[in-house]
């Protein structure tokens, strides 16, 4: 298998020249291709198969200690322009880069297979997808990729009809951790990784490609590349709005992409079209459409359980590849807060497992799964139109100064409302639990060039279109004045989601506020939950001295993107600021 295309043809060439494979492997994408990484892994040690009876076609791999998560210090946008990458990026001159990379390129797949992966990030027949082409010498990525995109004949059949892809080269080298790099080439359509075998900086059609090098061609060609997931919510009456969601980590992104309906709502069908990243097109209609440019989950297993999550535990049960969980006795994986009843045997690096030691599974061990294993896939996932969504609900983790959900005024407050989201590092996180993290529309680690430009792209939407999305922003984590959470979270989100659709319905009024529309206490549904009245006004209620200074401390951050601040923003939030004094004067 060759390619028609002069450009991959020659590109495949030059890398191979640069990097001395002992042999190149073009993948067609099929089972039995799968099949034979899978049992070349199971005969090098790099995978173990698991439990066939519990877990069948499940296996674990254990990565280098060194090499168990995104590494974002060691990620790089080398745009010609260091403004263009901004200071929301590492930025690395692009001429340099090149050089510092092909120096450890050089060789580097002597005594290795070099794979070259043509792959589709979306539906393969949807005008809304986007082509790449990852070259790797891992057989993990293969496999992984396999699972996470569309890849091989068909993805290779598109580019061929196209004539563009982005280009992804990929070597886990020596994994030495001293000549471990990400480099995103956006001016290039162009990523090279170096020195990493771990999922979101080896598999290089995921955060890589769909969301740093996607946002800068959405930017160019006028559409959104966002790390939201996308729900289908459908009534009872057969109504489905689907809704795309941004939540930085730690906030319940998966829970809610595969939200079960609590009793009381148990006449909706909720359905993921998503759980990650989600691509916006504007559509001759005026709507956002969206599609999910993954085919797979690549997650973090630590938390999932059957109580808290039975629809993403259900889609672990088969065909999962998981890395750097424990083991059990009986050979099956494990993870902190699986709370099967079973114990672990083994940790995540093969050592006989020792609570005094450290955790079973590693804090960011992850399973990469099909998407299609879980038990609410939408059908909706492999539509080439996509879904219209009908609302965008940004949150964060605050336990004290965010309500319960309120909705922006209009577009451009809820641009400012993404854009100024934050939430309270958790006690794993760098620099310790409490401290605010700002993190717009959850795209810090993942937008591909400066913020101010960003935001500025958000904004240009307002003007194109009158039947965009309404905006809204969610916080599940407030507490009481013991630390208690107030809201009980999980399924329960559920009644908030109901408002928000009646909202889009038109059904249900909202009281204005100088942050927003906000429900009637009495508007949210709290049958059979211990929720009072009084916590539902605590939850929904606005603390004016406390929004001050939330707005001041927002305005100093935006301050960092200096002259690409768009001037709408800094108005838009001064005119908040006024609203927030003089309702408190």
């Amino acid at each position: 298998m060759t390619t028609k295309n002069d450009a991959l043809a020659d590109w495949v060439e030059e890398v191979a020249a640069l990097t001395k494979p002992d042999k190149i492997v073009w993948c067609d994408g099929s089972d039995a291709e799968y099949n034979a990484m899978i049992d070349q892994m199971l005969e090098s040690g790099t995978l173990m198969r698991l439990n066939e009876e519990t877990h069948p076609n499940c296996y674990l791999h254990r990565s280098d200690p060194s090499d168990v998560a995104r590494v974002e210090h060691l990620t790089f946008v080398c745009s010609k322009s260091e403004e263009d990458a901004g200071p929301n990026n590492h930025w690395m001159d692009p001429v340099e880069a090149h050089a510092k990379l092909d120096t450890l390129f050089d060789g580097c797949m002597q005594g290795r297979t070099m794979y070259v992966i043509p792959y589709c990030m979306g539906p393969i027949d949807s005008p809304l997808s986007r082509n790449g082409v990852e070259i790797t010498d891992s057989p993990y990525v293969v496999a992984n990729m396999k699972i996470m995109a569309r890849i091989g004949t068909p993805a290779l059949e598109r580019i061929e009809r196209e004539g563009t892809f982005v280009r992804g080269l990929h070597s886990t080298g020596d994994l030495d951790p001293e000549k471990r790099f990400i480099m995103h080439f956006p001016e290039e359509l162009y990523i090279k990784s170096i020195g990493s075998g771990y999922g979101g900086n080896a598999l290089l059609g995921k955060k890589c490609h769909a969301l740093r090098i996607a946002s800068w061609q959405a930017r160019t060609e006028g559409w959104l590349a966002e790390h939201m997931l996308i729900v289908g919510l459908e009534s009872p009456q057969g109504e489905t709005h689907y809704v795309a969601c941004a939540f930085p980590s730690a906030c319940g992104k998966t829970n809610l992409a595969m939200l079960i309906p609590p009793e009381q709502y148990k006449d909706w069908k909720v359905t993921t079209v998503g759980d990650d990243i989600c691509w916006l097109h504007l559509r001759e209609d005026g709507r956002l459409w969206a599609i999910n440019p993954e085919s797979g989950y690549f997650g973090v297993v630590p938390g999932t359980n059957e109580w808290s999550n039975k629809n993403a535990y259900d889609t672990l049960k088969s065909d999962a590849i998981f890395t750097n969980v424990g083991v059990t006795a009986g050979n099956e994986p494990w993870w902190e807060e699986k709370d099967d009843g079973k114990e672990p045997a083994l940790d995540w690096k093969g050592n006989a497992y020792d609570p005094e030691v450290g955790p079973a599974a590693h804090p960011n061990s992850r399973f990469t799964v099909p998407a299609k294993n879980n038990p609410v896939y939408s059908r909706m996932s492999e539509h080439p139109d996509g879904v219209p969504i009908s609302a965008l609900v940004f949150g964060g983790r605050r336990k004290e100064l965010a309500p319960l959900v309120y909705e922006a005024k209009d577009w451009t407050h809820g641009v400012l409302v993404g854009a100024s989201c934050a939430s309270e590092m958790t006690a794993a996180a760098i620099g310790g639990a409490g401290q605010i993290r700002r993190d717009p529309m959850a795209m810090k680690p993942f937008c591909g060039y400066n913020f101010g430009d960003y935001f500025a792209h958000w904004l240009s939407f307002g003007s194109k279109s009158d039947k965009l999305p309404k905006i809204f922003h969610v916080n599940w984590f407030r507490r009481d004045k013991d630390g208690k959470f107030m809201w009980p979270g999980f399924g329960e989100n559920m009644r908030v989601l109901a408002w928000v659709v009646d909202r889009c319905e038109g059904k249900v009024e909202a009281r204005e506020t100088p942050i927003g529309f906000l429900p009637n206490p009495e508007d949210i549904n709290t049958d059979g939950i211990d929720v009072s009245m009084e916590t539902m006004q605590e939850l929904l209620s606005v603390d004016l001295a406390k929004w001050e200074q939330e707005a001041s401390d927002i305005n100093k951050y935006f301050a960092e993107f200096g002259e690409r601040m768009p001037e709408t923003m800094l108005s838009e939030l001064s005119k908040i600021s006024s609203a927030l004094q003089s309702k408190a004067a």
